[in-house]
């Protein structure tokens, strides 16, 4: 059998999500893991299991989504927020663990390009795609093209800074009052625990707000403007067509996406808001397919 599929790799905060797919975004099959972080060997061991499960002689390369910033001149990642990986040769590693093409990317830029070829971006050559959970990831096609930065680190747009002196933020971060301090599930999650008690989580604040609890409803509206405070700075810089929101925590749309519309279209310049804020397409495995698209582009360079 040709190999006609990669792997694609979409390591989580909280979840290892692996699937084969092809170079439509069809997934054949699918494997999926928590995340160890109590050690970088750990997190190195559960990723090489998931996918030594999904080998086969259909897979020609194999491409990994990963929470930190990346030198991919080197293949290195550099240094990670909500994992243990820092200062280590990923690529170079993977590559020689299973004997084919490997190519990384951050997470966030691996989901904006699944949703520019495949998902709600379709057709656009200048857009945004924020990929909210743990934290924030976020990708960034500027012109038909990819944005990676001088050395393939740019785009960390959850580490934006909203509001000076505000929360801090999270996992290794030691910043503050950044993007996804603010606007994420973590954010969520902190709102839950203040009104529901210890214990609670976003998903918990999501089905009261679903069930018609009006305080939890404007919790989650909270959390869409400031989510919509963001876009707008984005929107203001880079003025792009759509506006793609994606990542677990997007499952609350309904209840999060009109308010950052509408914060949105209150702080964005005039001329600038011809633009859309759309739900991603492809839901969860948005980055597990992108991860499988960088995965294509490394096996292409070699021929």
């Amino acid at each position: 059998m040709t190999a006609s599929r990669a792997i694609g790799v979409d390591l989580g905060g909280t979840k290892i999500l692996a699937g084969v797919v092809d170079r439509e975004g069809l997934v054949d099959r699918r494997e999926s893991c928590p995340t160890p972080v109590s050690s970088q060997d750990e997190l190195f061991a559960a990723l090489d299991e998931v996918v030594e499960r999904l080998l086969g002689d259909d897979v020609g390369a194999v491409g990994f989504g990963i929470p930190s910033m990346i030198d991919q001149r080197s293949g290195r990642a550099l240094h990670s927020i909500h994992v243990p990986l820092a200062d280590v040769d990923f690529r170079d590693r993977m590559a020689d663990r299973f004997g084919l093409p490997v190519g990384i990317d951050n997470d966030g830029n691996a989901a904006a390009v699944a949703e520019w070829r495949l998902g709600a971006g379709r057709g656009a050559s200048t857009l945004v795609v924020l990929t909210l959970g743990t934290g924030i990831g976020g990708g960034l096609i500027l012109d038909g093209r990819p944005f990676r930065g001088s050395i393939g680190a740019g785009a960390e747009l959850g580490h934006m800074v909203l509001q000076y002196g505000g929360p801090p933020c999270g996992g290794n971060c030691t910043g503050h009052g950044h993007f996804e301090a603010l606007a994420s599930g973590s954010a969520a999650d902190a709102l839950a625990r203040r009104r529901y008690g210890a214990g609670a989580d976003a998903r918990r604040l999501v089905d009261a707000a679903r069930g018609g609890d009006d305080g939890a409803v404007e919790d989650l509206a909270h959390v869409g403007r400031r989510l919509g405070a963001g876009i707008a700075s984005l929107v203001n810089i880079f003025n792009p067509e759509v506006v793609v929101v994606g990542g677990g925590f997007a499952d609350a749309a309904e209840l999060i996406l009109d308010p950052a519309a509408e914060t949105m279209r209150a702080e964005a310049l005039r001329p600038l808001l011809d633009v859309r804020v759309v739900p991603a397409e492809l839901g969860a495995e948005a980055g597990m397919i992108g991860a499988a698209l960088i995965g294509f582009e490394a096996l292409d360079s070699r021929s």
